[in-house]
């Protein structure tokens, strides 16, 4: 079973523009202060129309001072994740989770090579400093779409100087991570984290190379789809429902909306308990998550509610275990998400 999260009553105590879409929060927790290792996150409940739902962020740097700091990008396409967090005042109270790692890393190796792509900066930025302290071999790449979307850049160039090379999408830069993966020590690993294309590439570019898999690690902030968000209407026979989903609300939410008590995890298409089997479609799904392989993808027999959705008109799908139920208020902060 899932460890059940420990959540603490914190404060904002102050925030920082990192670039024009980038903003850093720094947190004050009320209870003692729980130190956290490089690849940590925490979650923290945020208000998404009126309701609260929760959200995962990285932790970045080692946080002397008791204040945890996480940054956040404000995304057009968000579900209201960002968008509700944007709107959060200094010194207004929140609820946070003490700091969890599933991207944990690992030290003694012979060298290192850090690979990060946009906001998947936060995580790396602290596992630098940390190898950078051990005195590890390594070296960190890390690309975005223009210099003014390179947050924390300062502070790395600082910090680990020529360890850290820049690669700028608009001025025709582009990572060879192929021949990164040939260069590295057979027995070094990779750490990855950044968008779903930049994930998948150095996925298959690191089986294609040989590598063992044990020695790939990496974190994602899901997939932005191949597709518009669009509305769409879901069918459960089953159950006798038909449940519309607005653009800017996910299959989850509007399942929980509609009060049928699913089961769900991390929210980002990578943990698979929110997986549901598809009956039939009148259009394309788009698949956003990274917890089926694309063979499985496309075989469109299930799907991960939480991100993935029918491109347009109607989707229909099973609960074999959800059954209608009266919401309660705590409900959507059982789980991780």
């Amino acid at each position: 079973m899932t460890k059940p999260i420990e959540w603490a009553a914190a404060r904002l105590r102050a925030t920082r523009e990192l670039t024009p879409d980038v903003r850093l929060f720094e947190i004050e927790p009320d209870r003692a202060f729980v130190t956290a290792t490089p690849g940590s996150h925490i979650d923290v409940v945020v208000p998404i129309d009126g309701r609260p739902q929760l959200r995962s962020y990285s932790l970045i740097g080692p946080c002397p001072d008791g204040l945890y700091r996480i940054a956040v990008k404000r995304l057009a396409s968000s579900r209201g994740g960002s968008i509700g967090m944007w709107r959060l005042k200094v010194g207004e109270r929140l609820t946070i989770s003490a700091p969890s790692n599933s991207f944990e890393l690992s030290y003694g190796r012979p060298e290192y090579l850090l690979l990060a792509g946009g906001i998947g900066i936060t995580p790396i930025y602290t596992m630098a400093l940390a190898l950078k302290q051990a005195g590890a071999n390594f070296r960190l790449l890390y690309a975005a779409r223009s210099r003014g979307d390179l947050a924390l850049a300062d502070e790395l160039a600082r910090d680990i100087g020529e360890r850290l090379q820049i690669f700028v999408g608009e001025e025709g830069q582009r990572i060879d991570i192929a021949g990164e993966i040939a260069q590295l020590d057979r027995r070094g690993e990779l750490y990855v984290c950044g968008p779903f294309g930049m994930l998948e590439a150095t996925r298959r570019l690191w089986c294609e190379a040989g590598r063992p898999l044990a020695h790939l690690r990496y974190e994602t902030f899901g997939n932005a789809g191949n597709f518009a968000d669009v509305p769409f209407k879901i069918r459960i026979p089953r159950l006798g429902l038909e449940v519309e989903v607005p653009a800017n609300r996910s299959m989850l939410d509007a399942l929980e909306d509609a009060g049928v008590d699913m089961i769900f995890g991390c929210r980002r298409g990578e943990c698979g308990l929110c997986v549901l089997p598809i009956l039939e479609a009148s259009a394309p799904v788009d698949h956003r998550d990274v917890f089926f392989s694309s063979e499985e993808q496309a075989t469109n027999e299930k799907l991960c509610t939480c991100v993935s959705r029918a491109v347009s008109g109607c989707i229909t799908i099973d609960t074999p275990d959800r059954l209608p139920t009266q919401r309660h208020s705590s409900a959507s902060l059982s789980c991780r998400g």
